[in-house]
């Protein structure tokens, strides 16, 4: 890891335990009820603990994120937890939702990209079309929006946690049209990102497909995961 890589991950980190004792004190002085307080503090400690989640997938099924990715990993994960949830960014601006489902999908069409670099294994990228990683980058983040919302209609059935936005905050149900709104313009955003993402890529790459290598996931070498002997 970088020196950069360091510093970052230290400023995260510390901000991120600045951030938690701003929601300890918001649930020592009652700002909020104390069941949404106690939820602020386990999503931000949840939050820390993601920030060190591309070293814990190193050592647990050994392979490496390139630094790049995981710096807009970071980027997605100050938006979305630290801004989003914990500063209550998400209460705030209306539309901050939105930015998060256009944002995540980026992230994920890189991973995409790193998928495939990784499943090529030693092929040689010359005789492989930049459509293959583009089309996939695109898909897995589009597939990866379904799933979020296949996740968000199973907190709602069973926890009517109304992430949907299947009625008002005062409990009146939509109607009709009005209840897709929410979910259709999550999709929306979530294939928009992933559009952009892919555009950005398909000019950077200018139909050389070893431009795609800087997103490859790497494995870590036989070698180091063999035991060492006593």
């Amino acid at each position: 890891m970088s020196l950069s890589y360091r510093k970052i991950q230290l400023a995260m980190t510390v901000l991120g335990i600045g951030i938690l004792i701003y929601n300890i004190w918001e649930l020592v002085t009652g700002r909020f009820p104390q069941n949404q307080a106690i939820v602020f503090i386990i999503e931000c400690l949840l939050g820390i603990l993601l920030i060190y989640l591309p070293e814990m997938l190193y050592k647990v099924i050994k392979i490496r994120i390139p630094e790049a990715t995981v710096y807009f990993y970071w980027f997605f994960l100050l938006i979305s937890v630290f801004l989003g949830t914990c500063l209550h960014l998400i209460l705030i601006v209306n539309f901050w939702d939105k930015i998060l489902h256009t944002v995540s999908p980026m992230v994920l069409t890189a991973i995409g990209y790193g998928l495939i670099g990784l499943f090529l294994g030693s092929t040689d990228t010359k005789k492989v079309s930049p459509w293959l990683f583009l089309l996939f980058g695109f898909a897995f983040a589009g597939l990866c929006g379904v799933l979020w919302e296949f996740w968000e209609f199973a907190c709602d059935q069973f926890g009517a946690m109304n992430l949907q936005r299947y009625e008002t905050m005062s409990g009146k149900p939509f109607i009709g049209r009005s209840a897709l709104m929410d979910t259709m313009g999550d999709l929306f955003t979530n294939t928009l990102g992933a559009l952009i993402m892919s555009v950005f890529a398909a000019i950077q790459s200018r139909g050389n497909t070893a431009y795609f290598l800087s997103y490859r996931l790497q494995k870590m070498p036989e070698k180091e995961r063999a035991p060492k002997k006593l």
